[in-house]
């Protein structure tokens, strides 16, 4: 519940910014035409961002007789949570990982590497499977489509902010009024979509937490989750994943690595706090 108000807050503030940078820019005309041409490059990605990242990964079908615990751990939670049965894809390579997309449940694939099927126990597994189903059940895709629609329409705008800069933003104005607006402008083209990307990754971050507590109430066992997201976190660290930035979001566990700064860019929360909480949810 607190991850969902969080969400909702951190949504309502990147559609204030959104607003505000627009009406700075260019009026009510001009965020309209932002906004419709971000729904249209994300609402593309959102119906088809299963089908992309299932191929750029090399996913294919598992079938029972290739991973029998993989199959039918994934149908049993699915059962248990009232989904409809997901599709379910094996990634090659060695580095242990998992991710769930699709748009809706009835439109859902789970996915999980050669290298997590031999890493993890049959316990810690369930739990990873129960974490990515909680991704389905709470909609988090479409959660993270409408983030990225309000951010893509901030990015244009700071844009053309850009853009309004170098073709004279200042006319019609007197000198201490053009040299205000493009000071205005300069800042908004830079601070702008910094900002979005920070609250976007804020949202990231939110689900994931969402997501590890709906998946160890769904399969009881917040322990198996948490050392299974020890485990994945140090075979990522020994076997780096070639992963596209674009689509670390979806993945269990961070397959990109960075400290210092670049944590604030996370799409994922530490790990240690995730497993602190999910010490917590045990104990409790």
């Amino acid at each position: 519940m607190i991850n969902a108000l969080k969400t909702g807050f951190l949504l309502a503030l990147l559609t204030l910014l959104f607003i505000w940078i627009g009406g700075m820019i260019g009026g009510q005309q001009g965020m309209v035409m932002a906004f419709v041409f971000a729904l249209l490059m994300n609402g593309g990605a959102y119906w088809f961002s299963d089908k992309i990242v299932l191929k750029m990964y090399r996913a294919r079908p598992a079938t029972e007789a290739e991973a029998p615990v993989l199959v039918r751990t994934v149908q049993r939670l699915a059962e248990q949570s009232g989904m409809p049965m997901p599709a379910v894809y094996i990634i090659p390579g060695e580095t242990p990982n998992a991710f769930a997309t699709g748009r809706s449940p009835k439109h859902a694939a789970v996915a999980a590497t050669e290298g997590i099927l031999r890493l993890l126990s049959p316990e810690e597994l369930e739990g990873v499977l129960a974490h990515e189903l909680a991704h389905v059940r709470n909609r988090d895709v479409l959660v993270s489509s409408i983030a990225a629609a309000i951010a893509g329409a901030i990015y244009m705008l700071a844009n053309w902010a850009r853009w309004a800069m170098i073709f004279g933003g200042g006319r019609g104005r007197n000198q201490a009024g053009a040299a205000l607006h493009l000071i205005l402008l300069l800042v908004i083209s830079i601070i702008a979509p910094l900002a979005a990307m920070l609250v976007q990754m804020a949202i990231s971050r939110s689900r994931e937490y969402g997501a590890d507590a709906s998946g160890a109430e769904l399969c009881g066992k917040p322990l198996a989750l948490a050392a299974a997201l020890r485990k994945i976190h140090a075979g990522a660290q020994q076997r780096p994943m070639e992963a596209n930035p674009a689509t670390a979001h979806l993945f269990i566990v961070n397959p990109l690595t960075g400290g210092g700064l670049m944590s604030l860019f996370s799409t994922h929360p530490p790990l240690a706090k995730r497993i602190e909480i999910l010490e917590r949810m045990a104990a409790s």
